[in-house]
């Protein structure tokens, strides 16, 4: 028998939606051939799914898209989000701690369309623009 996977053999990941997720995320993306999202699973509250922390001068600071909970058996796939003053609010936050980065001007109108070019009102399709952008 070889030790040779055939050719029809593929690499999978699959995993839950993240808002902006860690560099180890984008790091398994890269290193199979597909890569499925996960979100006909329960919505867990105050998780990675709709909040993430970012690095500032004062430490670690949270930004969370508010989201609705309608019951403890929702869907992330399901999962609304309350409304787009996080868009401006968090936008924001990025501008003030990072807009004196050393790249920052070369992905700054990327992630400022994803922010504001976007009327998307489900968490799972917005955690999946971001993902497609970033990518």
């Amino acid at each position: 028998m070889s030790e040779n996977p055939s050719p029809a053999c593929k690499s999978v990941a699959i995993v839950q939606s993240n808002y902006i997720p860690w560099k180890g995320y984008f790091d398994m993306i890269n290193l199979v051939d597909e890569f499925i999202l996960f979100d006909n699973v329960q919505y867990t509250k105050n998780d990675w799914r709709n909040r993430n922390q970012i690095k500032t001068p004062n430490g670690k600071q949270w930004i969370t898209i508010p989201v609705y909970q309608k019951n403890l058996k929702q869907m992330i796939k399901d999962t609304l989000v309350l409304n787009n003053i996080w868009r401006k609010k968090h936008w924001k936050t990025i501008i003030q701690n990072y807009s004196k980065a050393k790249h920052f001007h070369v992905y700054k109108a990327l992630f400022e369309r994803l922010y504001f070019d976007s009327n998307e009102k489900l968490l799972s399709r917005i955690n999946h623009q971001f993902l497609v952008a970033i990518c």
